[in-house]
């Protein structure tokens, strides 16, 4: 929840004043998406080159949770140590679990995606079975999805600033 800042006590005086004030409620928010977005544009495409090559070894699942163990790491020591440098209210050890145990989800849900798209529509629509499609519903469609769930739990529950003390 945002607080209301010192500032917003006088009324708006225009659009312009609006926006101003808008934008410093949300201007911490829209620093973390952005840092959030740079690591995980990053580690993206430490994904999806780690699941192309993947799948000239291995099947399109295996593929998928080896790309996305190799990833996450890299996508935790981004955000642990950027995108939400500025909160230390636990240890080490105890956010990476927690960060891998969303990352979990996060690839149920990309590999939920995946699933639908190579076996269940796959078996209607044979061009879904290719690894383009492959690529498009468990890397794009199934990451996008995973990706806002998981912005969601890291700053809720992983790197969630603690309660102020009374």
């Amino acid at each position: 929840m945002l607080l209301p800042a010192a500032t917003d006590e006088r009324p708006a005086k225009g659009p312009v004043d609006l926006v101003q004030r808008l934008y410093a409620r949300v201007r911490h928010l829209l620093a973390e998406v952005g840092k959030f977005g740079i690591v995980g544009a990053v580690c993206y495409g430490i994904d999806i080159t780690t699941y192309a090559l993947c799948l000239l070894r291995f099947n399109p699942f295996l593929s998928l949770v080896i790309s996305t163990a190799v990833s996450t790491t890299c996508a935790f020591a981004g955000n642990r140590w950027w995108t939400w440098r500025h909160v230390r209210a636990s240890s080490v050890r105890r956010q990476y679990v927690l960060y891998f145990g969303f990352n979990l989800v996060g690839l149920v849900i990309a590999f939920a995606c995946l699933y639908l798209s190579h076996t269940l529509l796959g078996g209607y629509w044979p061009v879904l079975r290719s690894p383009i499609a492959d690529i498009v519903s468990g890397k794009i469609l199934g990451v996008g999805l995973a990706s806002l769930f998981r912005f969601w739990a890291y700053r809720r529950f992983v790197f969630a600033s603690p309660p102020p003390s009374a």
